[in-house]
Formats: C-alpha cells, sequence, structure tokens
C-alpha cells in the first residue's frame, strides 16, 4: 500500500481533502470523531495516514509514509538536508503564510535588516547582551540572518504566543509565521521590508527513503489523476 500522510485536523485537513476531491481522488474520515482513521476513494492501493502537520516532515523522513502534505516551512525547519530526503511534487495553492522578521513599531528607525544589524551591535554594546529575536523556526532564521550579514543577535525559542514576547519583555525582536498580519498589528509590530525568511504553502511530498517497490503502481496512477509527473528515482 501506498501511505499518503495529511493534516488530521482543521482548515488543513479541509481543503487536502478538496484539493484531492477536485482530481478525482476522495479522502475522507471513517469510524468516530476523535478516531484518526480515514479512507482514499478513487484510485487502488492508497492508504490514508491521519497526522499532525508537525510530524508529516519526520514521517517522510523516516520512510514510514510515501507520500505527505504538510507546510514548506515545516519541512525545511525540520529536516536539514530535506532535499535528500524528500521531493516536492505540487505546490497545492492553500495554506499560503509568510515566515517574516518583526520589530517594535516604535523603532521607527528600523526598516530593513541593515537597520536591524546597526541596532543589534548598538544593543549588545549599551546592554552588554545580544539581541533576542523570539521564534520556532531557529533553522530558517538563522540561515537567513547570516545570509544577510546580521551577527549580534541570539535566537530565543517560543513555541507559542511569539507576538507577545516583546510585550512581556522576553525578546525585542521575532520571527514568527503570518498570514494577514492582523496579529502583529494587534501587539505593535511592524515586518520588515525585506523579502519574507520563508513563504510557506500546503505541499504534496514524497519521501525519498520509503519503500516504492510495492507503492509504484499506485503512485502512477495517483499521479496521473492528480496530473503531476513523478521525479525520477522514486
Amino acid at each position: 500500500m501506498l501511505k499518503l500522510g495529511v493534516p488530521s485536523k482543521g482548515r488543513l485537513m479541509d481543503k487536502t481533502f478538496e484539493w484531492f476531491g477536485a482530481r478525482g481522488v476522495r479522502l475522507r474520515r471513517t469510524g468516530a470523531s476523535r478516531e484518526y482513521a480515514g479512507a482514499v476513494e478513487g484510485v487502488a492501493g492508497v492508504e490514508l495516514v491521519l497526522l499532525s502537520a508537525s510530524e508529516i516532515p519526520r514521517e517522510l523522513a523516516a520512510g514510514r509514509i510515501h507520500l505527505g502534505v504538510t507546510g514548506s516551512d515545516l519541512v525545511q525547519e525540520t529536516l536539514p538536508d530535506w532535499p535528500q530526503r524528500v521531493v516536492e511534487l505540487a505546490q497545492m495553492g492553500f495554506g499560503h503564510a509568510d515566515l517574516i522578521v518583526a520589530v517594535p513599531k516604535v523603532w521607527v528607525d528600523v526598516a530593513t535588516l541593515d537597520d536591524l544589524d546597526a541596532v543589534a551591535s548598538a544593543f549588545r554594546a549599551r546592554h552588554g547582551f545580544r539581541l533576542r529575536i523570539a521564534t520556532k523556526y531557529h533553522r530558517l532564521v538563522r540561515d537567513y540572518l547570516r545570509a544577510h550579514g546580521v551577527a549580534d543577535y541570539q535566537l530565543v525559542d517560543s513555541q507559542g504566543a511569539t507576538e507577545g514576547t516583546v510585550k512581556n519583555g522576553t525578546a525585542e525582536a521575532i520571527a514568527d509565521i503570518t498570514s494577514t498580519g492582523a496579529t502583529l498589528e494587534d501587539n505593535h509590530l511592524k515586518i520588515l521590508a525585506d523579502a519574507p525568511v520563508h513563504a510557506s504553502q500546503a505541499t504534496l511530498f514524497a519521501s525519498r527513503g520509503a519503500d516504492w517497490a510495492a507503492a509504484r503502481d499506485a503512485l502512477s496512477e495517483l499521479a496521473q489523476r492528480l496530473e503531476i509527473a513523478v521525479p525520477e528515482g522514486l
């Protein structure tokens, strides 16, 4: 069986079901409302696996599922060598969100990463410790800031309510996912004018490490229904 991992709840699950359904492949939950079980109709040999979106990159990398739908931000943050572990099959056109860097609005002279770099150096000289940026996307943010020459900072972990860390005094800036910017506005933060750290959306990925021998026919039929190309090597 080809194992297809999709988000187990919420808007991502609903939109994933819609995306497949529009292409003649029906995904549906089965069993009780709290039971993580599902079925696939329209393609033989495909098993639906319901997981949290954050679990799917790990399961793909381990080869325990063949295909998975999750945010591209989660794949690139979770898997340091992600192009060697998974391959992108299709961007699905929903779940759009940008990973951005934001600072307090009262920092009127800080609008770009160059400005942030200058402020960070002055901050360390004045306070004796590095400017703190709260985020849960350590790998993506660190690589991004390094590429833009920002050095005098430290990342502090935030697994929730990141926008509130500046007001609470646990960070001076943040790097977080946003789709509308409303929560940033409510917390008196502004997004730096540079390109986002990462522009994420829901994406269908394939595992490079899964056992494809018995799942190849199902993959071929599914790919035909979805009108996507099967990369060499799967």
